[in-house]
């Protein structure tokens, strides 16, 4: 039986607006502490300390982790595509602004909304929403020909690595809704991802030789509990929670605020410059995503 779903109502707008302001912020947070924990290191300490958290919050609150459901294939597969998103999101702030970043990823509501309407019923996208996927991909390019600019090339790379993290976010979403994870809890689906992640970037960091933690300093203690308390748990709890209960493809409608938080994040705490053509790039993006999740009023 497929769950009920629910149209967004003010605690979702809430929840939405206090978790792409941490997400705004979290690239920032990131790339701070790399000279202190190389990138795909700090991946992996934040979804093993997420892990252990969600696994003593499960068990306070009595929610099963562990019971056979036949959600075990679907579970190690977006486990797998959140383990990749975050080598690229985390392997990517090496090559890159978190302002940059921040963007690139946040390309993944328009993705999901493609992605939806392919696979989930209910889902489909109405004129309006083409529209921003068109204007989306148009700031897209505007971005990328600004990477080829002066100054921008040295960041080509890394915002590769943003576009690919967008997809693979993306694809975990429309796997999620699309599957027989969207109907158990938040907590299972999130637990999932966390353990296979916890499990599988230590062996990313190690293959790509990776130094680790080179000095564990205040601010790199605090950015690691920052990323696996807040962020890895508390904020990711709350988004997977929203998709078992509202529709996937509407969560987004704040979303577009999480780009405009990091670059502002980026531009006010890391003194991150920005080019007339990537701010203007930005603004498409913001707007593309802002106009894929619009709905038309009924008739």
């Amino acid at each position: 039986m497929t769950p009920i779903r629910l149209p967004l109502d003010a605690r979702a707008y809430a929840t939405l607006l206090a978790c792409t302001t941490l997400w705004g912020l979290q690239q920032v947070v990131i790339k701070v502490t790399l000279p202190s924990v190389s990138p795909l290191a700090q991946a992996a300490i934040r979804s093993l300390l997420a892990a252990v958290l969600l696994l003593g919050w499960a068990r306070w609150r009595g929610i099963g982790l562990f019971g056979r459901d036949g959600t075990l294939p679907a579970g190690l597969a977006a486990g797998f595509l959140f383990a990749a998103e975050f080598c690229f999101i985390y392997g990517g702030l090496a090559h890159t602004t978190a302002s940059r970043m921040v963007v690139f990823v946040y390309l993944a509501p328009v993705l999901t909304a493609l992605g939806l309407a392919l696979v989930v019923p209910g889902e489909r996208l109405a004129p309006l929403q083409w529209a921003g996927v068109l204007l989306a991909f148009a700031g897209l390019v505007a971005a990328f020909a600004d990477s080829f600019g002066a100054g921008g090339r040295g960041t080509l790379l890394g915002d590769a690595f943003g576009v690919i993290a967008a997809a693979l976010w993306a694809a975990t979403t429309v796997l999620i809704r699309g599957s027989r994870l969207a109907g158990v809890s938040a907590e299972k689906t999130l637990f999932y991802q966390l353990t296979v992640s916890a499990a599988l970037l230590p062996l990313a960091a190690w293959a790509v030789g990776e130094p680790g933690v080179v000095r564990l300093d205040a601010l790199a203690v605090g950015s690691l509990l920052f990323q696996g308390v807040v962020i890895a748990f508390a904020s990711y709890l709350a988004w997977f929670w929203l998709l078992t209960r509202y529709y996937a493809g509407r969560l987004a409608v704040f979303s577009f605020l999480a780009p405009l938080f990091g670059v502002a994040f980026g531009v006010l705490l890391l003194g991150e410059r920005m080019s007339p053509t990537f701010a203007f790039a930005a603004l498409l993006v913001g707007a593309g995503i802002g106009l894929v999740n619009l709905r038309p009023r009924a008739r």
